[in-house]
This record gives structure tokens, sequence and C-alpha cells, in this order.
């Protein structure tokens, strides 16, 4: 089957299904790859299965094309986690599919805020440009995140 034009299918996951653990380890060793050292703040397997934690993963037919999370922070604020797209599905919309999926489920919770954490350079630009495609701006650092000059931090007003 031709999985690079079917639309994905997004739905909740535990993360169970080792082809969502290997994208996970991607998306980790690409964070450690594209972040000076103590500056990457993605979440491993047990950080994602935490109460508090929702995690969503895009498919074309049996082919995993992506991941998302969302963590609740408390307050009305929920922190966007482990965004990643398959290298394999990459400017296909997927990303934009988890994206949705996350803000309509941070909505239906009542959620006020979707913040996120981020890196600078190359490696991050597709995605600040998704992120600032659905009205995310550039502002302080939130939660327990310290500024620097490598992260910087979005937020959606629900």
């Amino acid at each position: 089957m031709d999985t690079t034009t079917e639309a994905p299918v997004v739905r909740e996951d535990d993360l169970s299904d080792a082809r969502t653990q290997d994208l996970l380890r991607l998306h980790l060793a690409g964070m450690r790859d594209n972040s000076p050292p103590g500056h990457s703040f993605a979440l491993d397997l047990s950080g994602l299965t935490a109460p508090g934690v929702t995690v969503w993963s895009a498919w074309r037919g049996d082919a995993v094309a992506g991941i998302g999370a969302l963590k609740d922070l408390g307050g009305g604020a929920a922190e966007i986690k482990s965004m990643r797209t398959h290298p394999d599905h990459l400017r296909a919309g997927v990303a934009a599919a988890i994206l949705e999926r996350i803000l309509a489920e941070a909505r239906g919770r009542g959620l006020t805020r979707v913040s996120l954490e981020t890196g600078r350079g190359l490696a991050f630009d597709a995605a600040l440009a998704l992120y600032a495609r659905y009205g995310f701006v550039y502002g302080d650092a939130f939660s327990d995140y310290v500024a620097s000059d490598f992260n910087q931090f979005m937020h959606l007003d629900l």
C-alpha cells in the first residue's frame, strides 16, 4: 500500500508499540544531536507515560508517521511535548494533523493556554513555522524552564 498520500489517522497512544517507541528514540536522539548539553528537555518513555501526559500518534496504514503529546501543567495550562514526524512522512501534513488533534483536546478539556519550549536553529525552523501558522506567539519562559540563548518559548491562548 502506498502510504505517501493517504491522510494520517491520529489516535491516542500508550507507546506500547515498538514502532512508536522507535520513533520516540529517533526523536530523543535528534533532540540530543541538535541541542547543547543540558538543553534538551524532551520526555523519554517514562516521562511520556506519566500521569498528566497524553500522547497521540499519526498512522498511514500500518506505518507510524508521527507522535506528539500534551502535558497538563495545572491551572488551565498545558505544554506540547515530543512532536516528531517520521522522516519518511515529512511535509505531508502529519505534524499539522497531530497539532490539530492536540489543540482540539486542549479546548475540549477547557484549557486556556498551550505553550511549548523548543530550540533554535535550522533543525527547529519547520516546527516553529508550523506553530506560528496555528497562532502561537513567542513569549516568556513558563513552568520550570529557564530562558537561555538556545531555547525559546511559544504560547497559544485558547
